[in-house]
């Protein structure tokens, strides 16, 4: 199943909403953010819209942001980025491309009960922050409590539980037509249960009663588990993008 440029352009903008950098400026009609380190996504530059201007000043100019805050300068590329040859102007200059990753959709499938175990709640639930915060290395634990603080009003927290212990976690948000599944993590002692298939369906009934049409995720193309995982629920590639860094 093909995404069209303009759905996942769509995609693309709802995914850098939906997880907010604490900093960020307008560069050239870029968004350049910044979050003192954790997560690349909210430490890059988000480069879906391009003003009309010079291109090598506004790279100069998001260098001498990330210069003034002692941070590698990265620029997120993905097949929407404007203006199309970036990522090769960035190559050029120096900067070393990263890993790939995939954003993946599916079509929401209404009506649906939401599956027995999991809590949804406009707050995280007591424990779901622990089961997320458990698989991330340490910058991004001390700056992901600050992303979450900062979430849009539209989402839901999704904890499945087991013995009234949190051992899944997920997250939605919904904007527009979209909802995107984030912060999916299964404590190891319960992996392989069935319990990120359980959030998952969660996920998807919440989305259907905001009215949402379509669910998206985004996750490392090298992760072959969480990619199985997303292609049996029904997930296809909707495009690819990769990060590109100068120290």
């Amino acid at each position: 199943m093909q995404t069209s440029r303009e759905t996942l352009k769509q995609i693309e903008q709802a995914a850098v909403r939906s997880w907010p950098a604490l900093q960020t400026a307008d560069v050239g009609g870029w968004l350049w953010r910044y979050a003192s380190g954790g997560s690349q996504r909210a430490n890059s530059v988000s480069t879906l819209t391009f003003a009309e201007g010079d291109v090598d000043t506004a790279i100069l100019e998001a260098e001498r942001r990330y210069r003034s805050k002692a941070a590698a300068c990265r620029f997120t590329i993905t097949e929407v980025s404007e203006p199309a040859d970036l990522d090769a102007r960035l190559a050029a200059m120096g900067y070393a491309r990263g890993h790939d990753h995939a954003t993946m959709t599916k079509p929401v499938a209404g009506g649906g009960p939401s599956p027995d175990g999991v809590e949804v709640s406009s707050e995280p639930a007591q424990g779901w922050l622990a089961v997320y915060l458990a698989g991330l290395g340490p910058d991004r634990k001390e700056v992901a409590p600050a992303i979450l603080a900062g979430l849009p009003r539209h989402r839901a927290y999704f904890s499945y539980r087991r013995g009234g212990t949190v051992v899944a976690s997920g997250l939605s948000v919904a904007d527009g037509g979209l909802a995107s599944v984030q912060c999916m993590a299964t404590l190891a002692s319960a992996r392989r249960q069935g319990c990120a298939q359980a959030v998952l369906g969660a996920i998807e009934a919440w989305a259907a009663a905001q009215g949402c049409t379509r669910l998206y995720l985004q996750a490392e193309a090298a992760n072959t588990a969480a990619m199985a995982l997303y292609e049996g629920f029904g997930f296809h590639l909707a495009g690819r993008y990769h990060l590109r860094t100068k120290p």
